[in-house]
């Protein structure tokens, strides 16, 4: 299924108790980039007092490509707040980090909550998205008699070319939309007679 996915990375920041809270947003399709961002936003502010963060990498409601940190604040007050939000806005490929400067007022570990998940909250309201549909890659190879019915179908079935290979036959590398692997292969079958079919 489709989902949303940060379309730009986004910087937000607010002040809570003469604390600077300053928030980064970014895409990550999978865990090791989540991970160099926050290590990037990590040497942009080293000597901020906290740099707490989490991320989704992967599709929103994946609960195996997720992470989060407090990085030093109490446990539960930051990492996992901040997360909830996340998890609540339903994007996925995502990676949030909140970096603190401690303004010298202590919170308290109600403040810390709000704080970290105000800050993400007010970044996600800013936040421009895009609409990610799954897609996987197969190549197909086929004669020039089957062209002109294979690019329509391509076009119908919202398939995008990658490559392509024009000699004693044509090669095509397409990408299709999972939802409409089953119906472009069975209509690749019919309109072809059975001679071309999708190969991975």
């Amino acid at each position: 299924m489709s989902y949303n996915i940060p379309q730009k990375p986004l910087i937000d920041e607010q002040i809570i108790k003469k604390s600077r809270f300053i928030t980064h947003i970014a895409r990550s399709s999978d865990k090791d980039e989540a991970k160099a961002f926050i290590q990037n936003i990590k040497a942009q502010y080293p000597d901020a007092r906290h740099h707490c963060w989490a991320y989704i990498a992967g599709h929103p409601t994946a609960s195996i490509n997720i992470g989060f940190s407090d990085d030093g604040e109490p446990s539960g007050t930051a990492g996992k707040p901040i997360l909830n939000v996340l998890q609540h806005r339903g994007v996925g490929e995502i990676v949030l980090v909140v970096v603190r400067y401690f303004g010298g007022i202590k919170l308290g570990a109600g403040g810390l909550v709000r704080a970290y998940s105000s800050s993400a909250s007010l970044a996600m309201d800013k936040l421009e998205t895009a609409t990610l549909v799954p897609c996987k890659s197969f190549n197909i190879t086929f004669d020039y008699q089957f062209e002109p019915n294979i690019q329509h179908l391509i076009l119908n079935c919202g398939a995008t070319i990658e490559s392509s290979n024009y000699t004693e036959r044509i090669m095509l590398k397409i990408s299709i939309p999972t939802m409409q692997i089953e119906t472009f292969n069975s209509q690749l079958i019919n309109i072809t007679a059975g001679k071309v079919f999708i190969l991975s």
